[in-house]
């Protein structure tokens, strides 16, 4: 990965809910043809945790992706009250007004999301025609029934097999019957009309909205996925189950990366820079892809 020196850039934009504040990294030399978008997991600000964000838009810069990083409404040094992720369109499409602004060169605009950044990425990303690209990093697609059976697939099981459950269980120092009322709560959940879909009886659940867009999309997808990452798993159960995601991860416009042992924010350096030279490589082909006759 090169180590190339950026030049950053405050930048103060307008969205329809809020004045934000983005730090915008641009390469040293030449003009970048392809600009990134950073959309922050929340609740974080434009940093991230042990400042993922901050060395992502780095890298991608030293490799000539000119990259902004922003605090949504209500997050960080950005104006306004908090609120959902599910809300957060207008705060998208005015970063990515302020990227464009800011890199009149680039042709290509990519979003680049972490958790519910990834979920509202899928939802309000993908419909702006600027847009040629989305890097999902473990999206958020928590329901009722993804937790319970995810629970029961993953923290269940492999209680199950350890050495210690039973020991403890043995010597009395297990408080059994919460655990079992838990377990039956996990398997109640799971098997819950309608669940499968974000247990919503009316409207549209976020889920579903992620699904509609990822459908629309005719862009690249690359989904970077965490092994040891519990919100990784639940996406993978919905996808799964939902009629709605049917597919969709099976196209040809869709790429996949599972990083095995990797943590939901890539806490260790090793991976935090697999995912930035893996993220690098993927925009260098995307690139390279739209540039072929």
């Amino acid at each position: 990965m090169s180590d190339a020196p950026v030049r950053e850039q405050v930048i103060v934009f307008q969205s329809a809910r809020a004045r934000l504040l983005g730090i915008l990294s641009l390469p040293l030399a030449g003009a970048a043809d392809t600009a990134v978008l950073i959309v922050v997991g929340g609740p974080q600000y434009r940093v991230g945790s042990h400042r993922q964000f901050v060395s992502l838009a780095r890298a991608l810069a030293s490799a000539g992706f000119a990259t902004l990083r922003f605090d949504l409404t209500g997050m960080g040094d950005s104006e306004g009250d908090k609120s959902s992720f599910e809300v957060a369109g207008p705060d998208i499409r005015a970063a990515i007004d302020a990227l464009s602004l800011a890199c009149p060169m680039a042709s290509r605009f990519v979003v680049w999301g972490l958790c519910d950044g990834a979920s509202a990425a899928m939802m309000f990303a993908t419909g702006d025609a600027r847009v040629s690209g989305v890097i999902a990093a473990n999206p958020w697609a928590r329901s009722d029934a993804t937790l319970a059976t995810t629970r029961l697939k993953h923290y269940y099981t492999a209680r199950l097999l350890q050495r210690e459950f039973w020991a403890k269980l043995i010597k009395g120092g297990l408080q059994w019957r919460q655990s079992l009322r838990a377990l039956l709560g996990s398997v109640r959940d799971a098997r819950a009309p309608g669940a499968a879909d974000g247990g919503h009886t009316s409207g549209q659940p976020f889920q579903s909205v992620m699904a509609d867009g990822l459908a629309k999309f005719r862009g690249r997808v690359l989904l970077i996925l965490s092994g040891n990452d519990l919100t990784a798993r639940e996406f993978i159960e919905f996808t799964r189950s939902s009629k709605a995601w049917r597919g969709l991860l099976e196209r040809s416009n869709v790429s996949r990366i599972d990083l095995a042992d990797a943590d939901h924010t890539f806490s260790r350096r090793e991976w935090q820079q697999r995912v930035e030279a893996d993220s690098i490589a993927w925009l260098n082909a995307m690139r390279a892809g739209a540039s072929a006759p």
